[in-house]
């Protein structure tokens, strides 16, 4: 099984492979560029694993939620490179990749539940609560909230007080009131771990053509229903 993840989702840039239980990746933490940088990162995961794009089985990327510009940089650059080798794509949450980088961080963490939470900017976040017993799945719907709609989101789904919290979206101070057990705010997404969710997906058939791949904004709602109001005035 030969699977390419690419992320540009929360102010970094990665390429990485999963081949047969190994993954090779490349990481830039860097908030420009990303254009620039994803094609040649691609090359350089192939050369290392002498492979190339026709020799994969899949790719994978992040679905999203996150920055627009982001999410649409790197499906924009997987839709490409699938289209071109007539392969499937396996589209992944960012929230539930950032819980597995997470945890693949802090072992000491266990098997507790941990919420993560991206910056949705307009004083909000994403966020979605992740076990080791599904990781694909959030243990609430993955929803954008403001920080006080979380900590009564929080209360409602009777999280377990043993929880962890991981992402740039624990930034707000309000959030301090979730009572986490520990924050790791310095948390990013790695294709490394949306290529490993991305593994029992395609072994799922859960894949997407090119064509069909979109982004997961959480807002999009939202958004219609403003726009639909502002038509009807």
């Amino acid at each position: 099984m030969k699977i390419l993840a690419l992320d540009t989702t929360s102010g970094a840039c990665s390429v990485a492979l999963y081949s047969n239980g190994q993954i090779t990746e490349r990481f830039v933490q860097a908030e420009r560029d990303h254009t620039r940088r994803l094609l040649p990162m691609v090359d350089e995961v192939l050369a290392e694993a002498e492979l190339t794009l026709p020799g994969l089985d899949a790719f994978a990327v992040s679905r999203g939620p996150g920055s627009f510009t982001g999410l649409r940089i790197a499906i924009s650059c997987v839709q490409g490179l699938a289209f071109s080798v007539d392969k499937p794509v396996v589209p992944v949450s960012s929230l539930a990749a950032l819980a597995l980088g997470a945890r693949r961080t802090h072992p000491e963490w266990g098997e507790s539940p941990i919420v993560t939470m991206l910056d949705a900017r307009m004083q909000q976040v994403y966020w979605g609560i992740y076990d080791t017993q599904s990781p694909n799945d959030s243990l609430c719907p993955e929803a954008v909230q403001n920080p006080e709609q979380v900590l009564l989101s929080l209360e409602t789904d009777g999280l377990a007080a043993s929880f962890y919290g991981a992402g740039p979206g624990w930034h707000y101070e309000a959030l301090a009131a979730a009572k986490a057990k520990e924050c790791d705010l310095d948390a990013l997404i790695h294709a490394r771990d949306i290529a490993e969710l991305a593994v029992p997906l395609w072994q799922a058939a859960k894949t997407l053509s090119a064509e069909e791949l979109e982004p997961v904004y959480l807002r999009n709602e939202v958004t219609w229903q403003k726009r639909q109001k502002i038509r009807s005035r």
